[in-house]
């Protein structure tokens, strides 16, 4: 394959999600990636069960993936998913069932109990897997350089946080900064930072609130 002709494979994958599924014109989806590490920490998968039991009560479709029972593999640099198999890991693993889902929703929940001050390595490896959902081709937007968004259109993000016992705002503050600086990348809009202190039903509120607001474009 020319390299004329592998540059229009890849501006060609920018006009239909990974499955087909045309957006928009169906149910709300809202995809929830519960980066709990650990099997003992039941409260955080019990309020993670709780939200998506809400949202789909409110006719919403919620999808739940518990990181840690998936075979999601270290993203390892090599960039393939942009030269070799534009748009998809080489790697056959969970990541996959993840692009799918994340460019096939309307809202993703990044969720992770904080350990030494951020969000867990789970998840940190579940996020570096997206890679595959921009073109290794840059813009500027603003006075920075971004990728290009290889679909027409992106998820919003949302980030929901637990403390631990020394968390302080400025770990809160860290985090959500590079999520922020994650939509930007992403083309879309980060929506909300939550924490646990807050509760499943309240959370769902603020939930069912942003369907009525249009996702911001970059």
């Amino acid at each position: 394959m020319s390299w004329v002709a592998a540059v229009i494979r890849l501006m060609t994958n920018a006009r239909s999600s990974p499955d087909g599924i045309p957006r928009g014109g169906r149910t709300t989806r809202i995809t929830i990636l519960n980066g709990n590490p650990s099997a003992k920490a039941v409260a955080f998968d019990g309020y993670l069960s709780a939200l998506s039991q809400l949202l789909q009560e409110r006719n919403h479709t919620a999808i739940l993936h518990p990181l840690r029972q998936m075979d999601i593999r270290y993203c390892v640099g090599c960039l393939d998913c942009w030269v070799r198999t534009p748009g998809k890991c080489v790697v056959s693993d969970g990541s996959a069932v993840l692009c799918r889902d994340f460019i096939n929703s309307d809202i993703v929940l990044f969720a992770s109990p904080i350990i030494m001050g951020f969000t867990s390595a789970l998840l940190k490896r579940a996020h570096d897997k997206l890679l595959p959902l921009v073109h290794p081709y840059f813009e500027w937007v603003g006075s920075e350089m971004h990728h290009l968004a290889r679909y027409r259109t992106y998820p919003r993000i949302a980030l929901l946080l637990q403390r631990e016992e020394d968390s302080t705002g400025e770990d809160i503050e860290i985090i959500t900064d590079i999520y922020r600086r994650t939509a930007i990348n992403l083309k879309t809009s980060f929506v909300y930072s939550w924490e646990t202190n807050r509760s499943a039903q309240e959370v769902a509120d603020e939930i069912d609130g942003l369907q009525r607001v249009p996702a911001r474009r970059s």
